[in-house]
């Protein structure tokens, strides 16, 4: 069933205002609050736990954490103890990171493409209870077993731009993020490169979208500041929740399952703006 969700921007809201917005996200009756772990921000994995923490029924998705950072164990641990204390509320998501953060951190990766297909693997495996020995270019484990694995493995995603990169997180991912920017007919693009990985394959392959969107009065015009250099038709959603929730058809029938709704600029009413996103969520959902 096709969905929308919304996201909490780290770069212009402080960690102080996180608690008041999921609390706002949760009454609206939003089905998914997205976050994302850019460098030197915010934490992904301790910020998804504090939300499903304050929360009840609200689902928490990172889109994304960067792999470099991290070692693949780590991370399945973060997964799987998220996963034990809020069972199906989670959605995990890994990404290459930003090439330029991984380099000040000193994990800098020469190949980002194998990097992802030796990690995603590895945290599937672990989070379905296998014991793990990898010998690969970045990712060594040996007999590695988590003591403490989930009932149910969450859906793993992969964030991807490139072919290559949407190639290979239709081969190895439960699920895909596609970053905003992107209209109806090229998110299809990328949705069948996904898509021809998955063939005579078990098990639905989920597709998270971000797009950039604003509600009420001048909503049209915050979207398309947006874009200075290009047209804003099809890249952005504005209006009334029923103008969403009619917009965003155009990016389901292109294959996407979950549009997220990225708030532009210092969106001046978060808890409205989540408000207003749950209301969009309850047409599409109906």
């Amino acid at each position: 069933m096709v969905r929308i969700g919304a996201i909490f921007n780290p770069y212009v809201n402080p960690p102080e205002v996180f608690r008041s917005s999921v609390q706002a996200a949760e009454e609206a009756g939003l089905p998914e609050l997205w976050l994302w772990e850019d460098c030197f921000r915010q934490s992904g994995f301790a910020a998804a736990s504090a939300a499903l923490a304050w929360t009840d029924h609200l689902i928490v998705g990172i889109g994304i954490s960067p792999m470099p950072l991290r070692n693949a164990a780590i991370t399945a641990m973060e997964i799987a103890t998220i996963e034990r204390l809020f069972p199906g509320r989670f959605l995990p998501g890994l990404g290459h990171g930003v090439l330029d953060w991984m380099g000040q951190a000193g994990a800098r990766v020469a190949s980002p493409l194998t990097l992802m297909r030796e990690y995603v693997p590895a945290v599937r495996s672990l989070l379905a209870g296998d014991e793990v020995t990898v010998v690969g270019r970045y990712v060594t484990l040996d007999a590695v077993q988590l003591a403490s694995p989930p009932s149910a493995a969450p859906r793993v995603y992969a964030a991807a731009e490139g072919p290559k990169t949407l190639h290979l997180s239709g081969e190895v991912a439960d699920g895909t993020v596609l970053d905003r920017h992107r209209t109806p007919d090229e998110i299809a693009v990328q949705v069948a490169a996904v898509r021809a990985e998955r063939a005579g394959r078990d098990g639905a392959h989920d597709i998270v979208a971000y797009i950039s969107a604003a509600f009420g009065a001048g909503g049209e015009e915050r979207v398309r500041a947006e874009y200075p250099d290009r047209s804003a038709d099809g890249r952005g959603l504005w209006g009334s929740p029923d103008d969403v929730a009619e917009g965003a058809r155009a990016f389901f029938d292109a294959g996407v399952d979950s549009l997220v709704l990225l708030p532009v600029g210092d969106e001046p009413d978060l808890a409205g703006f989540y408000a207003r996103a749950g209301e969009a969520a309850r047409l599409v959902a109906g």
